[in-house]
């Protein structure tokens, strides 16, 4: 037999921390992070215990890379969904609504992720946060800013205001009332994107004369 390919070995490879970051969402939102073992993760993913350590230094990286490869997928699916729009106030209002939903869908594991980003250690960099930030740096150039550099960073501190708040322990924030803040920020209707079953607060956004900041107006109103 033939030994397999360069290419081929990547595949598996990919597709072996793949399982991982997958089998991590689905263990930790069920049980925690804490109940949560890597031989646990391993087992879930049909993998030796040894790969999760070959690719990743510890638990919280990996689990900061599953929530950012959720994340990732998620934000696509929602920007690229049928019916298919360009129109870059709309992919605004689907990447903010679909950020939104994952704390009310992920309550436990989107808590933890915050939690792990505020620790002294932070944030780190991977594959799959560089995937989604590439992803949200492309909605915010849709959307039509003049200055992506800083406007992304300032789109991303929101969402993680916004996520932070609707998770609160004891005290949430109604997802209603934060979607309505960002949406007016932005000078987003409130029937774009998925809107909620419930009211928009102070009434339908849609029926308001609400104008984008001077420096993020969209590229279809131009």
């Amino acid at each position: 037999m033939s030994p397999r390919s360069a290419s081929v070995n990547e595949e598996l490879r990919r597709r072996s921390r793949e399982r991982l970051l997958q089998a991590t969402v689905e263990l930790v939102d069920e049980r925690g992070y804490e109940a949560t073992t890597l031989a646990d993760i391993a087992d879930r993913a049909g993998s030796a215990r040894g790969l999760v350590s070959y690719y990743f230094p510890g638990k919280r990286q990996l689990l900061q890379s599953a929530v950012h490869r959720l994340m990732y997928l998620t934000l696509e699916a929602a920007v690229e969904r049928e019916p298919r729009s360009d129109d870059g106030r709309e992919r605004l209002a689907r990447a903010i609504d679909a950020v939104l939903g994952l704390a009310v869908d992920y309550p436990i594991l989107m808590r933890t992720h915050m939690s792990g980003v505020l620790q002294a250690d932070g944030f780190r960099q991977c594959p799959e946060q560089q995937r989604l930030a590439g992803l949200l740096r492309d909605t915010v150039e849709r959307y039509g800013s003049q200055d992506v550099e800083a406007e992304y960073p300032l789109l991303r501190a929101q969402l993680m205001g916004a996520v932070f708040a609707i998770l609160l322990p004891g005290v949430p924030m109604p997802l209603s009332l934060l979607r309505g803040e960002l949406f007016q920020r932005y000078g987003l209707e409130w029937e774009l994107g998925v809107p909620p079953d419930e009211e928009p607060p102070g009434g339908t956004l849609g029926d308001t004369d609400i104008e984008p900041p001077a420096q993020s107006r969209s590229k279809s109103s131009k």
